[in-house]
């Protein structure tokens, strides 16, 4: 059977979510026990871009106040799944990022958040002279993102929601109270559209002649190294203050690095710079002893975000549901945040512990907001 006698064998569906990585996925997973799903994926298999080259962790300080409540909130879920492993992570600077350290404190003072004043040189060998502020957040982990991915989908498979790559939207029009749906793989008829195409996220909205939000994609570099000596496996991820790099250790001595950049771009399949890949080892062998004795290969990934830099959750109009801008936290929050979304789209009231619906809902942007970004 071809793909497009799959689409038209399905006849109408419910809901159809445009994108396949982990906010598609994981919202599939929570929706389909419920109601007729598609995933329409613009790739020849979901994750190919922000999902597929994460950094891999959950930190509940990343993203800041304004996320935490959906990163702890996700927390339970994915240390249930087993998709969590310890690891920590330390926030290091030099004596003028003293203040940074201390905004860092009281920003999550209160909150389920542990946070504790260090010294860094107790967790980083090598640490060169002057990084002497340090804030440690032990919670932090590595993130089986591969497996959560797979995860989602083969949940969303077992609730019978169907994945559908190489469907690209070409256009959608409101064919009575649904959507008749263009995809490259053929036609399809839905009640509402679920926006989760990431970075192509407004592209999706204007093909659907909804407005757009204003999300913007941003590069974001990894490499990998080789060092002498290798990088502890007990070493936590260290982040610098300054946002200027961060570090985590790999299996075989290997160690993750990227200089923190965030370079505006447009939807595409991001490729590093040879800049940004010298950027990141020069900041690194500014705050470590260690020699870099190979760069063994080096990504880059999208992430995309809201004029305010929260995710988007909700109907924006009538039918057409956001679930994009997660930036670089969409992974480790995408428990919580799909428990959220579903219910949204069920016309439940959501019931995540911390997490108020209406701070992320695209009614916070008006049409100044927009024309203004």
């Amino acid at each position: 059977m071809s793909v497009a006698d799959l689409l038209a064998g399905l006849g109408a569906v419910d809901v159809a979510i445009v994108g396949g990585g982990i906010a598609g996925a994981s919202l599939a997973a929570a929706l389909a026990p419920h109601a007729r799903v598609v995933v329409l994926e613009g790739e020849s298999m979901p994750g190919l871009h922000a999902t597929g080259r994460s950094a891999a962790f959950w930190s509940e300080t990343y993203g800041g106040p304004a996320i935490q409540p959906l990163t702890t909130a996700s927390g339970g879920a994915l240390r249930d799944g087993d998709f969590l492993a310890p690891l920590g992570s330390l926030h290091i600077g030099r004596a003028d990022d003293a203040g940074a350290a201390e905004a860092l404190l009281a920003a999550f003072d209160g909150t389920a958040v542990d946070l504790a004043a260090v010294d860094p040189a107790a967790h980083v060998p090598g640490l060169r002279a002057g990084w002497t502020v340090g804030v440690m957040e032990p919670s932090c982990a590595y993130i089986d993102v591969a497996r959560l991915h797979a995860h989602y989908l083969a949940a969303a498979r077992r609730a019978r929601a169907t994945i559908v790559a190489d469907a690209a939207i070409r256009g959608a029009e409101r064919q009575g109270g649904g959507w008749a749906i263009d995809t490259a793989a053929g036609r399809i008829v839905a009640e509402v559209i679920v926006n989760a195409a990431g970075a192509w996220a407004d592209q999706v909205a204007v093909a659907a002649g909804a407005r757009p939000l204003g999300l913007k994609p941003y590069r974001r570099t990894m490499v990998q190294l080789r060092t002498d000596p290798p990088a502890p496996t007990t070493m936590p991820l260290v982040v610098d203050l300054a946002g200027r790099f961060y570090f985590k250790p790999e299996s075989g001595g290997r160690l993750w690095l990227s200089p923190h950049d965030e370079v505006p771009t447009s939807p595409c399949d991001a490729q590093p710079e040879e800049i940004d890949i010298a950027l990141a080892v020069d900041r690194f062998e500014g705050a470590v002893d260690w020699q870099v004795t190979a760069v063994e290969r080096s990504w880059a990934g999208l992430r995309t975000f809201a004029p305010d830099r929260l995710p988007v959750y909700g109907y924006a109009e009538r039918g057409f549901f956001w679930c994009a801008g997660q930036g670089g936290f969409g992974i480790q929050t995408a428990p919580a945040a799909a428990q959220m979304a579903a219910s949204l789209l069920l016309g439940r009231v959501p019931d995540v512990p911390g997490v108020d619906p209406d701070r992320y809902s695209p009614a916070r942007f008006d049409d100044k907001d927009r024309a203004s970004d």
